[in-house]
């Protein structure tokens, strides 16, 4: 989603690295061919100082521009991408993320976005018109039309932009964590994923090509009250898993920077049993990765050409 064409991306694909800005570091990764042709991925890790980031969509993000640019110079550094486009994956909390449902939508994007930013309007609480707005078509038939929109002020995406482009980079693709994290998923199968960060949590359903629910909460930041939170949210998307699937859940994929026992322990009565989205990796850290899930990253780089 905000995809743009540019050095080192190609129409319809994405840039063979991508960086991930969350308030608590960045998380670059970057995809390489090996010898025997096989694909690798290679990571590095940037610790951002408290308050740099802040995620949300009513006030600014990067609180510190000069400290968040030389975090992604630094991440992207360890790994010497050979272009200068990179995916940008930015937090949940930062953007707004809706499946509308329409009887058709235009085929061109100038005709679409429109269409989009009119049904918009009263969605979400800042300006729509001058908003970063991107969609992809879920399903289509003659009687229906869902398309998965994800759009977020623009001046929010000018400043993570802005820090890409400061630290000597161009941001090729912008995609929200989540539905970076999702592209990992096994198309196969229907999934219920959690992505938890510091500031909230979004859960997610995704059957095949299709996208069932996406949910970002602000939790709070008492540990009791946030937990209890964490527990209602995961309940409420297993019961609407249940009620669009026929069958409740027997899995939930996680994602997050929190540690996934910690996690399984918050839900440990809802008979689902907690799997990790994407595993930790065995190789290619060029850093340490402190707490941080790979999953947005590797997400983005599978699309990538």
């Amino acid at each position: 989603m905000f995809k743009k064409n540019v050095a080192g991306s190609q129409p319809g694909g994405r840039p063979p690295a991508a960086v991930e800005v969350t308030s608590e570091g960045v998380l670059a990764a970057v995809r390489r061919t090996g010898s025997d042709t096989r694909d690798t991925l290679a990571y590095a890790f940037e610790a951002l100082p408290p308050g740099a980031v802040v995620p949300g969509i009513e006030d600014a993000n990067v609180r510190a521009p000069e400290a968040v640019a030389e975090a992604i110079r630094s991440a992207l550094g360890e790994l010497a991408p050979r272009h200068r486009a990179v995916t940008l994956i930015i937090p949940d909390a930062s953007v707004r993320v809706f499946v509308l449902d329409f009887d058709s939508i235009p085929a061109k994007a100038e005709e679409a976005i429109p269409v989009l930013r009119f049904r918009l309007r009263k969605m979400v609480p800042f300006d729509v018109e001058h908003g970063g707005v991107s969609f992809q078509i879920l399903s289509q038939d003659k009687a229906e039309c869902r398309v998965l929109t994800a759009l977020l002020p623009a001046p929010i995406l000018t400043e993570y932009e802005a820090a890409v482009r400061a630290a000597g980079y161009e941001p090729g693709a912008v995609l929200p964590s989540s539905l970076a994290a999702i592209e990992t998923a096994d198309q196969m199968e229907a999934v219920l994923a959690v992505n938890l960060s510091g500031p909230g949590m979004t859960t997610l359903i995704a059957n095949g090509q299709d996208l069932l629910l996406y949910r970002t909460l602000d939790l709070p930041t008492a540990p009791m009250a946030r937990v209890s939170e964490i527990q209602r949210g995961v309940a409420v998307a297993a019961a609407y898993y249940e009620d669009k699937l026929g069958a409740p859940p027997r899995r939930i994929y996680y994602a997050g920077n929190h540690d996934m026992l910690e996690f399984s322990s918050w839900v440990a009565g809802s008979d689902m049993d907690v799997v990790e989205l994407v595993s930790r990796p065995e190789s290619g850290m060029m850093t340490s990765l402190g707490r941080e899930s790979i999953a947005g990253v590797a997400g983005a780089l599978k699309g990538a050409r």
